[in-house]
Order: C-alpha cells, then sequence, then structure tokens
C-alpha cells in the first residue's frame, strides 16, 4: 500500500478568487460567498475544475424553473437527443436519469445522479454515474441569483464542475472541452429563458 504521506496532496479550488468572464466586480462580491458554498471543489492530481457564468435578463425564478428540471435537461442542454427516467419519477436527491447524447461528441450515452436540489437557494447538482463517455467523476454544481440595481432586473447563473482527466488527454484540453459544452448550455438557457 502507498505511503499516505508521498501521495499528491488534493487542492482546492479558488473559483472565488478570479472573475469569471462576463462578470462585473459588483456580482462578483455578492456572488463569493455562494461561490465558496457551492462552486469550491477538492480536485486531486488528474483532476480539472472550471466556474462558468451566464448573464440573463429575465427574473430569477423563471430562470431556476428551467435550470431545476432534471427529468428535461434538453429542454436548453444543446447535446442531449433524449433523457428518460424511470417509471414513477419524482424530482428528489438520488434520483437519476438516462441522457442520450446527439451524435458527433465522444460519448453516446450518459447516466447521471440529481445530488442536491434546493428550491429556497435556487442550487441544484448532478454527478454521472455511468454510461459511454470520456467525462468520468463529472460533478456539478449549478446556482441561480437574482440581481435588482437601478430598476433592472437580471439573472447570473453560475456552473462550475470538476472531471478527471482522460488518459491521452491534458488537463487544458479537458478544460477547454467541457468549459465548451457548458457555456453553449447557459447561453442556449439565456435565449429559452429570454423568449
Amino acid at each position: 500500500m502507498a505511503d499516505p504521506e508521498q501521495q499528491e496532496p488534493l487542492t482546492s479550488t479558488t473559483h472565488h478568487v478570479t472573475i469569471p468572464p462576463g462578470l462585473t466586480q459588483y456580482e462578483l462580491d455578492e456572488l463569493n460567498p455562494l461561490i465558496s458554498e457551492f462552486h469550491t471543489y477538492r480536485v486531486s492530481p488528474g483532476q480539472c475544475s472550471s466556474l462558468l457564468a451566464q448573464r440573463i435578463n429575465s427574473p430569477n425564478d423563471l430562470v431556476w424553473s428551467i435550470v431545476r428540471l432534471f427529468d428535461k435537461p434538453q429542454t436548453y442542454k444543446h447535446f442531449i437527443k433524449s433523457c428518460s427516467v424511470a417509471p414513477g419519477f419524482t424530482m428528489t436527491v438520488g434520483s437519476t436519469r438516462d441522457v442520450n447524447v446527439i451524435s458527433g461528441l465522444p460519448a453516446a450515452t450518459s447516466t447521471e445522479r440529481l445530488d442536491m436540489l434546493d428550491d429556497e437557494r435556487q442550487v441544484t447538482g448532478f454527478s454521472v454515474i455511468g454510461g459511454e463517455h470520456r467525462l468520468k467523476n463529472y460533478r456539478s454544481s449549478t446556482t441561480v441569483h437574482g440581481f435588482e440595481r437601478e430598476g433592472k432586473i437580471w439573472t447570473v447563473v453560475l456552473e462550475s464542475y470538476v472531471v478527471d482527466v482522460p488518459e491521452g488527454n491534458t488537463e487544458e484540453d479537458t478544460r477547454l472541452f467541457a468549459d465548451t459544452v457548458v457555456k453553449l448550455n447557459l447561453q442556449k438557457l439565456a435565449s429559452v429563458a429570454e423568449g
């Protein structure tokens, strides 16, 4: 058995330190405690993590009503062809969904578990627990935040993840791929919510 002293240490993410593209300093200052609470991961060697933000010109309750639909991710997630849940599905932590991914991606199916759903604080999260894809040990957290200032109302959605770097890939490649998927999903969420 390996000597625990010689294992590489886990590091904590520092998403609360840098402003994700698209956020103002004012928004970051408001959201910092929530970033620390919901978007901080322990990252081990061979993993990467990221935090993305999307501003949406709609009230947060409307945005949350779309984001919380664990059984209907295709409502705003670009690369999902279909999603199925067990008969008698209830939206509770521990529930699972089976997702079919559109062709052209290095994936076919994904089995995902709902890890967190807090309607009051507008926080949700899931883990990938099976399927045919390259994103092993993918865990994500999404939070929805309403803003009101000078008569304007808008929402900021934060989505973060941690995932294993696949064999033969670099951390940068993996982050670029996952960031691109998340970014496109958040852009589609904005167009659905604003439409």
